[in-house]
């Protein structure tokens, strides 16, 4: 069994209804959903306001490579088009592996360029990880630490002050 966070954004089209098409394609792989936070664009200011969230999900028979191309069929569902020039652009969903564990608990580490663990920038990233204390208060990131400690370290805690939560959006719907 493995446990995974996934981060999941959007800032085109139907931002909230790319998250829940998202969440629902996730099934009852499930376990914890966290409130959904507007957020400006990251690395690539020139594009509209993201809509981001957090997601735990768990899977018996889930290898990490498994959650990975859990992430890329649902972007690919939403229309996802890569722009090789704007690696940081627009996108209709972004779903990212941020962490993995495995049926111990224990972190799961690795380097491998199509699937690196923890997620490399993770730790950089208020968007990450403010929604990430919603669903994990006491979480860790390995190899980084605390993530309220994370949150609260600058560059981090000055992005932190830009997040806007949106209790008025839930991920919850009839899909």
């Amino acid at each position: 069994m493995t446990r995974a966070v996934l981060s999941i954004g959007s800032n085109l089209g139907d931002r909230l209804g790319h998250l829940r098409t998202a969440v629902h394609r996730l099934g009852d792989t499930v376990l914890v959903l966290s409130g959904v936070y507007e957020t400006p664009p990251w690395g690539d200011a020139d594009q509209p306001a993201y809509l981001n969230a957090a997601v735990m999900v768990a899977d018996p028979a889930a290898a990490p490579g498994d959650w990975l191309a859990r992430a890329q069929a649902a972007e690919r569902a939403a229309g996802r088009v890569r722009d090789p020039a704007r690696r940081f652009g627009p996108r209709t969903l972004d779903v990212d592996v941020v962490a993995v564990w495995d049926d111990s608990g224990q972190p799961v580490l690795s380097d491998d360029p199509e699937l690196t663990l923890p997620h490399p920038r993770a730790h950089q990233r208020a968007f990450v990880l403010r929604p990430w204390i919603d669903i994990d208060p006491h979480g860790r990131l390995a190899g980084h630490g605390w993530l309220t400690d994370l949150l609260n370290a600058e560059p981090v805690a000055g992005d932190a002050l830009e997040l806007n939560p949106r209790p008025d959006l839930t991920l919850e719907s009839d899909l």
